[in-house]
């Protein structure tokens, strides 16, 4: 009911263990981390257990895409498309898999979706795990500027944070690579986690671009690191 329309989940795995919720790529559906074999990639941490995986259909379209709209109702629909995620789909999760906080992984504007939310809602995620990420969101609005596109601008709130402490619990991992287009992105976020104090890792990987079949590698190898 908050966007007025059906959304969509897939749920990959039994409601063990770590509530993964997996955002997918610019105009992507909650169908492609499977058809594309991120979820197959996964299937170890699933089959033992260890994981749960959630994947959201997105709202791009709808919002940041929709140029039929005003800049301000973009925002708004994003907005929307946010508290289904963080009251619908980060309710469902944590009581399936009985735990108090979720993971939050996503590749290019996927990636943006879980660090914008984790950023905002710290308290309710453990992990964050960006893939070639795109953190730049201004370019979606045609110059226009409120404080709603401030508050979901992470390169704009994080600097101004005051309360960097609320991440000392969350394991934030910064996946890219030499061949990634959206490298300056990350390199760009790991400089303000920096200067703010926040622990993360940043993985600057060789011979690494910005596609599937890069993400059905990084995602596993990332998850293992958990345990």
């Amino acid at each position: 009911p908050t966007m007025s329309r059906a959304f969509e989940l897939s749920v990959v795995g039994d409601g063990r263990g770590l509530p993964l919720i997996r955002f997918p790529p610019s105009f992507g559906r909650y169908s492609q981390n499977k058809d594309f074999g991120v979820t197959d990639a996964c299937a170890a941490f699933v089959d033992s257990g260890k994981i749960t995986i959630y994947c959201p259909d997105s709202a791009d379209l709808d919002g940041f895409y929709n140029k039929n709209i005003h800049p301000a109702d973009r925002m708004r629909t994003h907005n929307a498309f946010e508290r289904v995620i963080v009251d619908d789909v980060f309710d469902f999760a944590r009581r399936e898999c009985g735990c108090h906080r979720v993971a939050l992984c996503g590749a290019s504007l996927g990636a943006y979706h879980a660090a914008n939310i984790a950023f905002r809602f710290p308290d309710m995620v453990s992990y964050l795990i960006s893939l070639s990420g795109a953190f730049e969101i201004s370019d979606f609005f045609d110059g226009y500027h409120d404080e709603n596109i401030y508050f979901n601008s992470p390169y704009q709130y994080l600097p101004n944070l005051p309360d960097p402490w609320k991440f000392n619990h969350m394991g934030i991992i910064l996946g890219t690579g030499e061949w990634d287009n959206t490298r300056h992105e990350s390199l760009r976020l790991s400089e303000i986690l920096n200067a703010k104090g926040i622990r993360h890792w940043l993985d600057d990987r060789k011979w690494c671009g910005h596609d599937w079949n890069y993400w059905r590698e990084m995602l596993p190898y990332y998850l293992s690191t958990f345990w």
